[in-house]
């Protein structure tokens, strides 16, 4: 069995959408984020960056693994069970640049893109304007990437085409259209098809608050520091 600490987020789902496209048996485990589950003593012992998703695995010789970061989690699944990733070298290369590229680039930005289009208080002209061009860039990339290929790899559907849809998947709702982006959206529509991404997206949907964010919650999600960190970091 394996244990997925969750919250539905496009950072959560690329996870569970991989634990559907497997098809094994695992635990979801909320970690509720306005409520600061994720700086909890026993949360931070699995992901000491105090992010969800985590994982930690029971179907394994000796003591359990746990494993934080979604793109480190992908690889070790993919990895274990030999699937959506490729065997060809050169192809492993791919894959490696794209999963480094969404965990560098598309997530960054499309998550800074979010915290001020959803989340900053008050005028941010320069920094919103910022980070959506840099969202709006990422998907050039990715657009450019997908020209005469139905997914990133040549190799065919994979891990780092998971790890990056989820960010697309929300382009409309920030605002951003795909109308100039055919290859993205083709994409963005076929990997929607598939039931068990449909089924990664919608675990804990009735979990997720659609509501604005309180003060507390707002304290706890963007008020943290160093300070606060190697304090909740202390047992």
């Amino acid at each position: 069995m394996l244990d997925f600490y969750y919250w539905p987020t496009p950072n959560g789902w690329k996870v569970s959408i991989l634990l559907e496209e497997l098809g094994i048996d695992y635990n979801t485990i909320p970690v509720n984020i306005r409520a600061g589950d994720q700086f909890k003593h026993d949360f931070l012992a699995i992901s000491p960056n105090n992010r969800m998703p985590a994982i930690v695995d029971h179907d394994v010789d000796g003591e359990p693994i746990s494993v934080f970061e979604s793109g480190s989690i992908m690889l070790y699944l993919a990895q274990k069970h030999n699937r959506f990733i490729p065997e060809d070298p050169r192809e492993l290369i791919r894959l490696n640049e794209w999963l480094f590229w969404q965990v560098g680039n598309l997530g960054p930005m499309a998550g800074q893109h979010s915290h001020f289009f959803n989340y900053a208080q008050g005028e941010h002209t320069y920094s919103a304007e910022r980070y959506k061009n840099e969202y709006n860039r990422c998907i050039g990339v990715l657009e450019r990437r997908l020209e005469g290929r139905d997914y990133l790899l040549d190799s065919g559907y994979s891990i780092a085409d998971m790890i990056t849809w989820p960010w697309i998947l929300i382009a409309k709702a920030m605002q951003q259209p795909l109308d100039d982006f055919p290859n993205v959206t083709r994409w963005r529509s076929a990997i929607k098809d598939r039931p068990s991404v449909r089924r990664g997206v919608d675990l804990g949907k009735d979990l997720k608050a659609n509501r604005p964010m309180t003060d507390a919650e707002r304290k706890v999600s963007f008020g943290q520091t160093a300070e606060t960190a190697k304090n909740q970091s202390t047992p």
